[in-house]
This record gives C-alpha cells, structure tokens and sequence, in this order.
C-alpha cells in the first residue's frame, strides 16, 4: 500500500514467545453452525490455560457484534469477515498469543488465504465434522429453523454451501467423541508445536 511503511521494532515474536515459554500460532476450528466448535476450543483453551499457555479465544458471535459489525452475511461480506479475522489472529500470534478461533469459515480458498496470512507454520485447521442433520436436531440458537423459514439468508448448510476441509491437521467427529475426548487429542496433537524447541 502507497506511503505505508512498516515499523521495524525491537522486540519480536520470538522474543515474546521466549518470555511466555511457548511457541504462539492458531487453532483454527471450523464446521457448520451448531457442529461443536466454539465448546471444543473453549474447552482446549481453559487446558491450555490452566498449563499456563498463553491464550485468547476468537469466536464467530464475539467479533461479529465488535469488529465486524458492518458485515453482513453475503458470500463477499463472509470472505473480509475471514480476512479481517485472519490478520487480528497474526498480531495475536505476532503477541506470543496461542489464538483458538471458532467460525464456520465455510470455503476452502478463505482458509487457504487464513493459512497464507497467518504462515503455514503457525497455523493448525481443526474439522469439526458433524452432519447437517445432528447440527439442526441441536439448533442450540434456533437459526437452522429461521433458515428453513426464509428468516435468515445465505446460511450455510440450508441455503449456502459449506466446503469441507480435505486435509486438516485433525478430524473431530461430535456424534462419535465426547468435548473431553476430543480436547485431549487436539492437546497431544499440539504439545510439541507449543515447545519453544519446535517449530
């Protein structure tokens, strides 16, 4: 951008990751609305916080009423909603931060511009699989039954598509695996990323 020059500053990333004694990246938790993915990562962040990580919580419902509250739900408005998330989960991790984020980001090329933004390295996609059917038996804010009467537009599994991963760094089936189960497989999968020693 024209007349725009970064700061280079004295303290970095691996400075605050030195002081905080673990490496910083994004848990990047995605699925359909009512799949799991804002009780899971609550649940891997309270583990993550009682270890005496580092962390913060971005949550689709959270940002939506702060950040991005202009933004509507509109295949455009749901690609800046994702790069805006993307770029404050980049500071976090800039901040030494371990970032869990919960949203539906339901195209592929958006997480592929999420996994660019933030760098390969420091981010970890978790698929929360649960079918479209268990989601809507849940319906834990009653929005597949304002979808189903034409009340919402444009949400994702009635009326928008939502783009499975094809290859996340793990699977979380919520109709076969408990919240505990499943927090302690994402924990085992992270623990080494978290050592200062690995990259």
């Amino acid at each position: 951008m024209k007349n725009v020059i970064p700061h280079n500053f004295k303290i970095g990333q691996e400075d605050r990751n030195g002081a905080n004694g673990h490496n910083s990246f994004v848990l990047w938790f995605t699925g359909l609305s009512g799949s799991g993915k804002s009780t899971i990562a609550n649940a891997v962040e309270q583990a993550l916080f009682e270890q005496g990580v580092k962390t913060y919580l971005l949550d689709g419902d959270n940002v939506r009423s702060g950040i991005n509250n202009d933004l509507t739900f509109s295949p455009e408005d749901r690609k800046e909603n994702i790069r805006r998330i993307a770029e404050v989960g980049k500071l976090f991790v800039d901040a030494g931060v371990v970032v869990l984020a919960a949203f539906v980001s339901p195209y592929k090329n958006d997480r592929l511009n999420i996994e660019n933004t933030i760098g390969s390295h420091s981010f970890v996609e978790i698929y929360v699989k649960t079918s479209i059917e268990e989601c809507e038996r849940r319906d834990v804010k009653g929005l597949y039954k304002k979808a189903r009467s034409g009340e919402i537009k444009d949400f994702t599994g009635i009326s928008a598509p939502y783009e499975a991963p094809d290859n996340p760094a793990i699977e979380i089936d919520t109709e076969k695996e408990t919240v505990e189960a499943s927090t302690a497989r994402i924990l085992s999968l992270i623990q080494d990323k978290l050592q200062l020693n690995h990259e």
